[in-house]
């Protein structure tokens, strides 16, 4: 059952793309080196990684970042860059599950969010649904557990008030 929680403000290292879903693995590639990116400089990430979903295109296309929470001050190399996520009340729901089920979990919450008359941190912009706040951490490092039936995921949604 989805839970109201509040977030404080997070800064985080991240790279972005615009894609489709069968695209996805191009932009969750790019977390390996960011990780690596940062223990090579001595930063330690200050949280599981997550992909923050900035805009839904029309067509079933997404701008999306994959992200490392970080604390503290670092300049990332380009294309990298350091963005915050905003504090606020967030929708939580955690998915254990493989990768492919996510899109149900999603819609899941939006309508249990929407039957409770929440308001999301979402407007229409010129290119499509823009979010303040929708993520999908990755509790699971999938070099622990290959199995993807067992990734635990937590879903979090920025409500606008």
């Amino acid at each position: 059952m989805p839970t109201v929680v509040d977030r404080p403000a997070q800064r985080y290292v991240a790279e972005r793309a615009t894609l489709a879903i069968p695209e996805f693995p191009r932009i969750a590639d790019r977390l390996p080196p960011l990780i690596g990116g940062l223990a090579a400089r001595g930063v330690t990430p200050a949280g599981p990684p997550f992909f923050r979903y900035r805009v839904l295109h029309p067509g079933m296309r997404f701008t999306v970042e994959a992200a490392v929470p970080i604390d503290g001050e670092f300049t990332p190399d380009e294309p990298a860059f350091l963005d915050e996520l905003p504090a606020g009340r967030y929708v939580l729901d955690t998915y254990v599950g493989a990768p492919d089920g996510l899109a149900a979990a999603t819609a899941s919450v939006l309508a249990w969010g929407e039957a409770e008359g929440l308001v999301w941190d979402r407007r229409e912009g010129p290119d499509g649904e823009e979010w303040g706040g929708r993520l999908e951490v990755l509790r699971t490092d999938p070099r622990e557990e290959p199995d993807p039936t067992r990734w635990v995921t937590d879903l979090l949604f920025r409500l606008d008030r």
